[in-house]
């Protein structure tokens, strides 16, 4: 792709998504963090199903996961959902229904490497007990859903549970403000608003805000009475908005620095670093529960913040190069897309070479600091 493309608006839905493939800087391989962030969290995810109103058995139980993604995570949190649930209709002494997932995600998600990670469906012949017992195989029909899950993606009251984690922290859109060199929120200088001044994160609060009320209002028309929605972000334990913390820490330290390594070495110019921008926002707990109760549809069983621990997974701690490397993967992995979009492959590549030798200078600590926090919501229809 050329240097000179900037990532508009309108072109990042159809751009966005986590780096597709199975290669080194891709997010199947780079998503073991998020794995064991979701795994800490399944006896909350467990707690909301527990809430969900059985259908009889004629009647498919249907199950989405949004942003799911290209990696293996959504597969698994699917079968901890479906096996959850025939539990429960085994303890009624009830015969499970048929099940449905969808695995949905924006249309530039790598559907292609999710599917052949897919186990082969199990034949609906045999018993439900011999579906689970074949753990090569799964006891759902499976599809995918390409396109934003700000707006709707399902027939009215058609999805039994919704799950979604680690996605909505990502905006719809970099705010026009921030983009705008006449606006006070312009973002000069900066990649993320992590540090940002307050005009700037307030510009970004106000998009979160309003991507989460139309995420909400189209659930409310797709989800059937009775059914759940459980939702996992990147959170922040500070009131201040320019306080991104873990994201923070992963955008707006030895990322930001190697795009400003870029401008000092003339490789690119100090505009073309400031019309970047990250659409990212960790929302404090407030910003979650204003926008719910302002909605008005759904109740909340539970909203906290959950400690996930950090995103590098390394097989030795004190490899400071190992380090860097795992630092560079993560933040190659989740915005590497919008990098190559904006400054072609080949200085894309010069970047993250030097997120990866900032990041070995400063190995240790990276592991003791870089903490993400996550924003835990358990909802459902308000009475």
């Amino acid at each position: 792709m050329a240097d000179n493309v900037v990532v508009s608006n309108m072109e990042l839905e159809r751009l966005l998504s986590m780096k597709g493939g199975k290669g080194e800087g891709s997010y199947a391989n780079n998503s073991q963090a998020q794995a064991i962030h979701a795994k800490s969290m399944h006896h909350l995810l467990k707690e909301a199903l527990d809430g969900v109103q059985l259908q009889e058995p004629n009647i498919p139980f249907v199950v989405v996961d949004l942003g799911c993604s290209c990696g293996s995570n959504t597969i698994n949190v699917v079968d901890v959902i479906i096996k959850h649930i025939i539990k429960r209709y085994e303890a009624l002494g009830s015969e499970p229904p048929e099940f449905s997932a969808f695995f949905s995600d924006l249309p530039g998600n790598d559907f292609n490497t999710l599917f052949q990670l897919l186990p082969p469906l199990a034949n609906y012949g045999v018993s439900m007990e011999e579906c689970l017992s074949a753990s090569n195989h799964r006891a759902y029909f499976a599809a995918g859903v390409p396109g934003s899950f700000y707006r709707r993606l399902f027939p009215a009251r058609f999805i039994d549970v919704f799950h979604s984690a680690f996605s909505l922290h990502w905006l719809s859109q970099v705010p026009e403000s921030v983009m705008d060199k006449r606006s006070s929120a312009y973002n000069k200088g900066r990649v993320f608003i992590h540090g940002a001044s307050e005009i700037t994160a307030n510009a970004y609060r106000k998009q979160f805000r309003s991507d989460l009320a139309g995420f909400l209002s189209s659930r409310s028309v797709e989800l059937k009475r009775g059914g759940s929605m459980f939702l996992v972000c990147l959170g922040r334990t500070s009131v201040d908005p320019t306080d991104q913390g873990g994201a923070g820490l992963l955008f707006g330290t030895h990322f930001q620095d190697a795009w400003d390594d870029l401008v000092q070495e003339g490789l690119i110019s100090s505009e073309k670093r400031d019309s970047f921008n990250i659409p990212v926002y960790a929302p404090s707990l407030q910003d979650v529960k204003e926008v719910v109760e302002s909605d008005g549809s759904f109740a909340i069983n539970k909203l906290e913040v959950f400690k996930g621990g950090s995103p590098l997974v390394v097989n030795q701690p004190g490899d400071a190069r190992e380090v860097g490397k795992a630092l560079a993967n993560t933040c190659r992995s989740v915005s590497g897309v919008l990098v190559e979009a904006h400054i072609g492959d080949k200085l894309s590549e010069e970047l993250f070479l030097r997120v990866e030798r900032r990041a070995a200078s400063h190995g240790k600590e990276l592991l003791e600091q870089l903490q993400f926090f996550h924003i835990v919501a358990s909802l459902s229809f308000a009475q």
